[in-house]
């Protein structure tokens, strides 16, 4: 059985974190469109937290210690990434920006992501598309269409409206992983948070 490795980026800051739990599914969910063509998964989770000073050590040095550099490499050779940031101040957080600063910019170069970010409302979801989307094309990777924001809302009772737009995004990396067209979700059946204040 071939397999695809995924490297999944959370960075959540507290144990546990909305972010690892949508990290989390997003995983699951990729895991299983490989499973159904019949691919093996390895996915190599990595905790931003557990680097924070080893990433304020590489940006003062210019040099990673040996257990960030491993991590860093590990980026650098997976197949897909799947990158989940809380927000603060309708961006990402400090410390997730801090570990891309210190990956070598050429390491994403064509290489599929699935952006998801988590917040506290529904109004910070166009972090996914000014200030995640932008780094990431700068860093040459290529996000899929579908982002995924999950709202403090989205858990607990309500966490059945998120579960398409998981599907969705995942299907689409699997997709841009073997270089096909994905199926595109229609927008007003599972619409986004930002589209749901649209509607309101």
């Amino acid at each position: 059985m071939n397999e695809k490795v995924i490297a999944v980026v959370t960075a959540g800051l507290t144990t546990p974190s909305s972010s690892r739990l949508l990290a989390d599914q997003l995983a699951d969910a990729v895991r299983d469109e490989l499973s159904g063509r019949g691919i093996g998964t390895r996915i190599e989770l990595i905790e931003v937290r557990d680097h924070a000073h080893e990433l304020t050590d590489n940006l003062l040095t210019g040099f990673p210690p040996a257990k960030l550099r491993d991590v860093l490499e590990t980026v650098a050779a997976a197949d897909a990434l799947i990158v989940v940031t809380p927000t603060f101040s309708a961006s990402y957080s400090g410390l997730f920006k801090m570990f891309f600063d210190v990956l070598d910019d050429k390491a994403l170069a064509g290489k599929p992501v699935l952006l998801a970010a988590t917040g506290g409302t529904e109004r910070h979801s166009l972090v996914l598309e000014f200030a995640l989307r932008p780094l990431f094309a700068y860093l040459k990777a290529l996000p899929v269409a579908t982002g995924v924001y999950a709202a403090s809302t989205d858990w607990g009772p309500n966490a059945a409206g998120l579960r398409p737009r998981i599907a969705q995004a995942a299907g689409e990396l699997v997709a841009a992983l073997h270089h096909e067209t994905p199926t595109q979700a229609d927008p007003f059946e599972n619409p986004t948070p930002f589209e749901d204040l649209l509607n309101s």
